[in-house]
């Protein structure tokens, strides 16, 4: 019978510590309210950081996924070391023949691309466009690159085998040149060459492209071999893994193949590089989540000093309260009762400016989510941040009030019931 009734005082006593402390706390409202300042502020601070680093992070992520994780850039690089760290750059470049068993031989390469690109001036008629980039690309770009075509019709496998004079716009560029809504069949003068208009082209992905910031979106897209034939120059490689999670076996095999068509020997370092996104990703990721530890520690700091704060409050309120400790120490009231008591007044004096700091930091989020440019529209307090909150707020109370709790446990009855 003890044992079923000790939950139930326990409660009953729990209960009656909460009613004391929030009629304590109502009492001297404004006392509390400049107790708690360090507190409200911490936990606005926390919160409002995590959550601007979340939306931060997601707002990264969603672009990282946008562009493709699944993406491996290869491009020809000289090696600092080896017989070729010296090697003319005609030595080191790709050329389309080593691509042609990649299918065969690296069954875990979804798709590739090859790419060359330059900058060129673009006229059409009496409009000129100067230093637009010009991309050389193969079919399977669009699907790689998340290019689909507006106007018009993609490359077809003549256009490119046969290097055919055909290209494709973006709409800022048909808009910049004056042409109209469907431009196929229009002629550009790229150089001094004429392409006939096939379509316009979807915008490149803002995330990692490497156009000019002057013009970020004004490009011709052009069969590779259109260009490869009259310029053979230099050319990278963007492949697709079947899926993110065999890009390691994707990567490893692209490197076999390569230093296979390559002719390098045992030992010899590799003369082209092998980029990732899916690492990039990885990265990406454990910094957020270091820059997050470190700032939410840096400023959980602050919850300490509002933690010093609680404890000198409570210590002046057992000073104020000493006779009405010794009273009820008189009636029958334990140390431990008394020290419950007291300590659950200081955790509720912290909860309730956790509260009021998740409040503001609520408030501050909306802020920071409205100002355009800064990329925050998906800042949001995490439900871990809310906890994270609590806990710490009831952990600073525990802690900072258990000297003020054990003073008042402590306390002598009679001479508690002698203090004036």
């Amino acid at each position: 019978m003890t044992l079923v009734r000790l939950p139930v005082y326990l409660f009953w006593l729990l209960a009656q510590s909460v009613s004391l402390a929030v009629s304590q706390i109502w009492a001297n409202k404004a006392r509390a309210i400049l107790t708690t300042i360090g507190i409200v502020i911490s936990v606005a601070s926390v919160t409002t950081v995590v959550a601007a680093l979340s939306g931060l992070k997601a707002n990264i992520l969603s672009q990282f996924e946008s562009f493709g994780t699944n993406k491996i850039y290869v491009s020809p690089q000289t090696p600092r070391e080896g017989p070729l760290r010296q090697a003319p750059w005609y030595k080191i470049r790709f050329t389309p023949e080593q691509f042609e068993g990649l299918p065969r031989y690296c069954p875990s390469v979804g798709s590739y691309t090859m790419i060359t690109n330059y900058d060129s001036p673009v006229r059409y008629r009496d409009e000129v466009e100067d230093n637009v980039q010009v991309l050389a690309v193969g079919r399977a770009w669009h699907e790689i690159e998340n290019r689909p075509i507006e106007v018009g019709r993609s490359f077809s496998l003549l256009d490119d085998e046969e290097g055919r004079p055909v290209c494709l716009v973006t709409a800022e560029l048909r808009d910049k040149l004056g042409l109209k809504q469907d431009c196929s069949g229009e002629s550009l003068l790229i150089g001094n060459r004429l392409f006939t208009i096939i379509g316009v082209v979807a915008k490149a992905n803002d995330f990692g492209n490497n156009q000019s910031p002057q013009t970020p979106a004004s490009q011709v897209v052009v069969p590779f071999m259109t260009v490869w034939k009259e310029r053979p120059s230099w050319l990278y490689v963007i492949a697709t893994s079947k899926s993110a999670e065999v890009s390691e076996e994707a990567v490893a095999e692209l490197r076999f193949y390569l230093r296979r068509v390559r002719d390098l020997r045992p030992g010899d370092p590799d003369t082209f590089r092998l980029d990732v996104m899916e690492q990039y990703l990885t990265q990406f990721k454990t910094a957020a989540m270091m820059i997050t530890a470190i700032a939410t520690a840096v400023v959980g700091i602050s919850l300490l000093v509002g933690g010093v704060g609680i404890m000198n409050i409570m210590l002046v309120s057992v000073s104020e309260r000493t006779r009405e400790i010794g009273l009820r120490k008189a009636v029958g009231a334990g140390p431990s009762a008394i020290m419950l008591q007291f300590l659950v007044e200081a955790v509720v004096l912290c909860l309730v400016g956790g509260l009021l700091g998740l409040v503001a930091g609520q408030f501050l989020t909306s802020a920071i989510a409205s100002i355009p440019q800064v990329h925050l529209d998906k800042a949001q307090i995490p439900l871990w941040a809310i906890f994270m909150s609590f806990g710490f707020a009831a952990g600073v109370g525990l802690f900072f009030g258990m000297l003020p709790a054990i003073k008042a446990a402590r306390l002598d009855p009679i001479e508690a019931l002698r203090h004036e």
